[in-house]
């Protein structure tokens, strides 16, 4: 795929840049003094409380990576970035309510829709419409060969008519729209061309969701089954116009999906750290703290140097996409690296709590259950590393 991954050609300059450090100092005092107290209310009620969500809507969350011209903030990916990393020190959940909106969704707007589709949707997403993005089914993820959903042509006028099942749909139970991907040729055609991308709002008729599946972590955000049967939606409910590109405007905004998922990883780690840090100066043990034992000091020390690490690759890899760069195997690179390093320190920060680690009421145990999806959405770590080779591989016939 020598597409442009995730940007026009050419600099995206994004919010000016004096503007951007207040909005996101703003924000930080946000997480820490509105969001952190209330996640004792998001894990005992499995939701964010509307209010709450009605702040983020009045922040421009939802709408973070809209265009101005559409109403939205028009952020670039360094800071689009840098605002999931922020948002990610708090629970996940409050990611994940407008993670798709300004990731995914609004991705596939830019690189696939027609004009008269944005004008339609990037409003709606600006306001607090919330998204959610149907590629994964029963039978199949990453393989877009198994896909089953199908879209045929409506015998009554020129829409199309949709069938089929998608699986563990985050936000899919409060969403207003989903972007499908379906079948529009019953053979596999070469580059995924039998799959197509289509703009269906929730309210339609034959469309249900399932109840939402009872999860490891990330209390609050919710994922369900989509069902639809005998969907119909008009021709102009197509992405772009044309069948068979589809799955490129999927693949071209998971790296966008793909750099939201490592800057939320690698914030939450450093929650957990921190965490770690303060419960090791306050619990004693042979008469002084923890942080004194060398042991425990290798284990943090460890921990901030990937963190560091994850840093650094989130503003490289950003940055590039900014400079309209193709940043498909970074992006890969990125995720695959902070999801998996998020993994190691929370591990670490169970064993540093020793048995409180192990219990629900100390952060430790939560945080190790939250990071364990990181390493499976938008791309599990083994199909990143498949594409990465495949990647290399193919560049490396250029070579020679």
């Amino acid at each position: 795929m020598t597409t442009n991954s995730g940007h026009n050609h050419g600099q995206n300059h994004g919010m000016d840049q004096d503007t951007f450090e207040q909005f996101a100092e703003q924000l930080e005092r946000y997480v820490k003094e509105r969001l952190i107290p209330a996640e004792g209310e998001v894990i005992a009620n499995d939701a964010i409380p509307p209010e709450i969500i009605d702040e983020m809507r009045d922040m421009g969350l939802f709408g973070l990576s809209v265009p101005e011209e559409y109403g939205g903030a028009g952020l670039n990916m360094a800071q689009y970035a840098r605002v999931v990393n922020t948002m990610s020190y708090a629970a996940p959940a409050y990611r994940s309510i407008f993670s798709i909106n300004v990731g995914m969704f609004a991705s596939a707007l830019k690189n696939g829709a027609t004009e008269e589709q944005r004008a339609e949707w990037y409003p709606k997403l600006a306001e607090g419409k919330i998204a959610c993005f149907g590629l994964t089914e029963p039978g199949s993820g990453s393989d877009s060969a198994g896909l089953q959903t199908t879209a045929t042509p409506d015998p009554d006028g020129n829409g199309w008519v949709l069938n089929g099942t998608k699986r563990y749909i985050t936000n899919a139970p409060h969403a207003d729209v989903a972007l499908i991907m379906a079948r529009t040729d019953k053979e596999n055609l070469p580059k995924n061309a039998h799959v197509s991308a289509f703009l269906v709002p929730m309210n339609v008729p034959g469309v249900s969701t399932g109840s939402p599946d009872a999860k490891m972590g990330q209390s609050g955000s919710h994922i369900s089954d989509i069902m639809l049967d005998d969907v119909k939606v008009p021709g102009d409910a197509l992405l772009g116009g044309e069948t068979g590109k589809g799955f490129r405007f999927a693949m071209q905004s998971l790296d966008n999906g793909r750099i939201s998922v490592g800057s939320a990883a690698t914030g939450y780690a450093r929650r957990a750290l921190n965490s770690a840090i303060r419960y090791a100066n306050e619990r004693k043990a042979f008469g002084e703290p923890i942080a004194q034992f060398q042991l425990i000091q290798a284990m943090l020390a460890d921990s901030e140097i990937e963190i560091y690490a994850a840093e650094a690759m989130m503003k490289d890899v950003t940055e590039r996409a900014d400079r309209g760069e193709n940043i498909l195997v970074k992006a890969a690179a990125f995720k695959v690296f902070a999801s998996e390093m998020c993994g190691r320190v929370v591990d670490r920060v169970v064993q540093i709590y020793g048995g409180a680690g192990y219990l629900a009421e100390y952060d430790a145990e939560r945080f190790y259950r939250d990071a364990r999806i990181y390493r499976i959405y938008e791309g599990t770590t083994q199909i990143l590393q498949l594409q990465i080779a495949k990647h290399m591989l193919r560049e490396w016939e250029d070579v020679v």
